[in-house]
């Protein structure tokens, strides 16, 4: 099993704003769905509620949600109270932890790859992604580029040492 964390984040780590993302990068949401392909993915509420209407629950995969929200609906994704619950469901799979700024941090120590977009952009958030230590390694490093909605973005890989 492979645990990874994908996120994308612009400058001071920041991942969101008031429960959505403050930009638009197409290029970085088609390399999350090639990335993440049909895993499962587990997501925050806040983060899982971040997601268009028409993508929840993302397509083709097993959605899993985190909330303290015993009856919360999840548009047909599964419902959890724990990150250990999220676990316990992907044991012996591929899963993909995909935010938010909580859930990073609490699976941080469970994971073995991160993917991570770091976009040339200064925004302000509330959300933030977990400072990434001594303990990872870069193991791919893309060249900047440019979206099409003018964002200069780069994708790194980090494996756990």
């Amino acid at each position: 099993m492979m645990l990874g964390m994908i996120w994308a984040q612009a400058h001071d780590r920041v991942i969101g704003a008031g429960g959505d993302l403050p930009w638009h990068v197409p290029e970085d949401l088609a390399h999350f769905k090639a990335t993440t392909g049909s895993d499962p993915v587990i997501h925050g509420r806040t983060s899982f509620e971040a997601l268009p209407a028409k993508f929840r629950p993302l397509p083709g995969r097993r959605n899993i949600v985190l909330t303290t929200r015993p009856d919360y609906d999840a548009c047909g994704a599964e419902v959890v109270g724990s990150l250990a619950e999220a676990l316990a469901l992907v044991a012996g799979r591929d899963a993909w932890i995909c935010g938010g700024g909580q859930v990073y941090a609490d699976a941080l120590p469970y994971a073995d790859r991160l993917v991570v977009t770091e976009l040339d952009l200064r925004v302000d958030g509330d959300a933030h992604a977990p400072r990434i230590g001594p303990e990872w390694h870069v193991v791919a490093r893309g060249e900047w580029r440019t979206s099409r909605t003018g964002v200069s973005f780069r994708i790194s890989e980090y494996r756990r040492r």
